[in-house]
């Protein structure tokens, strides 16, 4: 079944280290079967605080998702955003 990550920026804290990340992410994502759902578009929120940003990433299972996360290439690049930025992460599985 189908699973997504779901991103959200909470706040930014060096966009030097995003830009980075932003850069390089692409790359780690070539590999994988990925389709991306939401890039930081418009957001109309409904409850609670409004995160700086959303992206949402759909693969085609949890075992997929999970794959892409852990992966070397990708493990490289994350801790740009991890520097950057705080986020949210979240794999959830559909329906």
């Amino acid at each position: 079944m189908p699973s997504y990550i779901v991103f959200t920026k909470e706040s930014t804290q060096d966009q030097a280290e995003l830009d980075i990340y932003q850069s390089k992410v692409g790359k780690t994502l070539k590999d994988h079967p990925v389709k991306i759902l939401a890039f930081y578009g418009a957001q109309q929120v409904l409850e609670g605080d409004a995160p700086e940003g959303v992206v949402i990433v759909e693969f085609p299972s949890a075992a997929a998702a999970r794959a892409w996360y852990v992966s070397p290439a990708y493990q490289e690049v994350v801790q740009h955003r991890l520097n950057g930025a705080r986020y949210r992460a979240v794999l959830v599985e559909g329906v």
